[in-house]
């Protein structure tokens, strides 16, 4: 059974499929020597293959029939040599191949890997992060099942076919023209095979998904199934999707189990046919027993390759729109590109936002006609209802996004004319879930400057009063956080990840709601972190406490996409607007739970 199908709509056309063809080349050309070298070795194995039976011809007629043994023991000889060659063939040609194969997987993984992550917010809010796995795993995976035993099939199959035909049509046209009887039949059914094999794939691959499905939500959810006793549900529900997958596979066993005998029993017919026509023709006089040998044997070498092609077939599709599919990526615009000129950022000055408009992509803007200004060394905060836009207007200062009117400058630089490395240097955002990466301690807060020494390291740390508190881990700084810091509590992320904003000291610092989700044991040590971080930076917190808000030294109120509000707590509650009423409401709700 094929391990491979594609949709219909994942299909290429000629114009497609030669463009990706193309493209493919082009990338292949680093590895021009082992791609033309496993051509060669394919070729050489191929006539070895096919010499075998025309010195089993020879030996028969003319060494066996004429009672010759020198003749016969040279076809002995030879034959013993052509089998080592083909051997020897085989074997250097995956090598080869492979080689060529793996490294084109690896420079294509390593141009994806690359791309996106130069790709911005942008790309991301378009696209579902399942889909952009995919292309990475499964589409990757299509391309690994082709070159590890699809190229070289595929080559050998189509070669040994040409040969094969060409070798029988020279020893006796008459009797290709007996072989050709069962080829319309094979034809048709290799086409049946391959159009019902790619349905029962798609079938199975789908109820796949649902199985796996299944068995994720019921060990993730596994202590909701046991609180509300529904092991039982779960159970009936996993059953279900297991059986019909059970079906599915049963359904693509039988297509093969209908297929294989087709095949098996037109090579037999058609030997049959070569032994009581062949054998009359030696009777006769006009063709040799051994020629009626040669074919016999030659027959495998046209039968079983055209079987390889049409389980091939669907790989070969699947590979090829699995292609396509990574090469549309490699062709995604970066939205946040670098421009020609691009100047540093000074290590201070005053952030504008002048008449800023912004919308996500195929939607409505967001913020419209924005103007705002922060003195160096103030501290903002944003404060409004979800989805008001007062994240945006953050990451619009960030430049995590290009405003759609208007601009955003740092120290009078338009941010779009600044160089990008400089820009993550000087202006640094801290968001909400400390993510962290495998490995230790001392190297994720090491993110925020890759040549920062463990000295520099260890000083951002002490900086905020924190390196006591990670030199008591089991390994100190070197302790391994594991896959997103699993061995970490969540406040202690938050404290690495305010670790490495220290260590980048940036000029301005984008705060994104940084204690929004801590215990309050927790949110004082990153209160404390944050107090010492802050001082002499221009800072932007999100803020849905009121309590960052009230000691920030201005309060921004951002609804209905406008900055409707913008002064210190003081002046906005005496105001009587939105603030006012926010702050009133949290206010009431503090005295209620106390």
């Amino acid at each position: 059974m094929p391990m491979a199908a594609v949709d219909d709509d994942a299909k290429l056309d000629r114009r497609e499929a030669a463009k990706v063809m193309r493209r493919a080349a082009k990338m292949l050309g680093a590895y021009r020597r082992d791609v033309i070298g496993a051509g060669l070795l394919v070729t050489v194995s191929t006539l070895a293959v096919l010499a075998g039976p025309f010195l089993l011809k020879v030996g028969i007629d003319r060494g066996i029939t004429p009672k010759d043994p020198m003749v016969l023991n040279l076809a002995v000889v030879a034959y013993i040599v052509v089998a080592v060659v083909a051997y020897l063939a085989s074997r250097t040609q995956v090598l080869y191949i492979s080689r060529a194969g793996e490294g084109f997987l690896r420079d294509l993984r390593n141009r994806v890997f690359d791309h996106l992550l130069k790709l911005s917010m942008p790309f991301y809010d378009r696209e579902k992060a399942g889909v952009v796995i995919s292309r990475m795993t499964s589409d990757v995976d299509s391309l690994q099942e082709l070159v590890q035993q699809g190229l070289l099939q595929l080559l050998a199959s189509l070669l040994l076919i040409f040969g094969s035909i060409v070798v029988l049509a020279i020893v006796s046209w008459q009797l290709l023209l007996v072989c050709l009887i069962p080829v319309p039949f094979v034809v048709i059914a290799s086409v049946k095979f391959q159009r019902d094999s790619n349905e029962a794939y798609l079938t199975v691959r789908d109820r796949i998904g649902l199985t796996l499905s299944s068995l994720q939500e019921g060990i993730s959810g596994v202590r909701v199934i046991q609180a509300y006793g529904r092991e039982d549900l779960e159970i009936d529900r996993f059953q279900t999707r297991n059986n019909s997958l059970y079906r599915a596979h049963m359904k693509s066993v039988f297509v093969q189990a209908w297929y294989l005998p087709v095949i098996e029993g037109a090579a037999i017919g058609c030997t049959a046919l070569v032994v009581a026509i062949g054998g009359r023709m030696v009777v006769d006089g006009s063709a040799t027993v051994g020629t009626v040998a040669f074919f016999v044997l030659t027959l495998s070498n046209l039968f079983e390759p055209l079987q390889q092609l049409s389980q091939l077939f669907n790989t070969v599709q699947s590979s090829g729109a699995a292609l396509h599919k990574l090469f549309d990526l490699l062709d995604t615009p970066i939205d946040l590109e670098e421009r020609a000129g691009a100047v540093p950022l000074p290590d201070h000055g005053e952030l504008r936002v002048e008449g800023v408009t912004f919308g996500y992509a195929g939607g409505d803007p967001v913020l419209s006609d924005v103007d705002l200004v922060l003195p160096v060394g103030e501290k903002l905060a944003l404060v409004g209802p979800t989805g008001a836009g007062k994240s945006t207007l953050a990451k619009l200062m960030a430049r995590l996004y290009d405003p759609t009117a208007g601009r955003v400058t740092f120290a009078g630089i338009d941010l779009r004319d600044a160089q990008l490395k400089s820009l993550r240097t000087q202006i640094t955002v801290v968001p909400q879930e400390g993510f962290l990466f495998a490995g230790t301690i001392r190297n994720n807060v090491r993110i925020g400057r890759p040549d920062a020494t463990d000295q520099e390291v260890e000083d951002a740390l002490e900086s905020l009063g924190l390196l006591a508190r990670f030199q008591s881990q089991a390994d100190g700084l070197d302790t391994e956080v594991n896959e997103r810091g699993s061995s970490l509590s969540a406040g202690e992320r938050q404290l690495v990840s305010l670790a490495r904003a220290a260590l980048a000291d940036p000029a301005v610092l984008v705060l994104d709601e940084a204690t929004s989700s801590l215990d309050p044991g927790t949110e004082v040590l990153v209160e404390r972190a944050l107090e010492r971080l802050v001082k002499g930076r221009t800072v932007i917190v999100i803020a849905h406490r009121l309590s960052t808000a009230e000691r920030s030294d201005r309060v921004g109120v951002v609804a209905g996409g406008k900055l409707e509000e913008l002064g210190t707590h003081a002046e906005l509650v005496g105001q009587g607007g939105r603030y006012a009423q926010l702050y009133e409401s949290w206010v009431h709700g503090l005295a209620a739970s106390g």
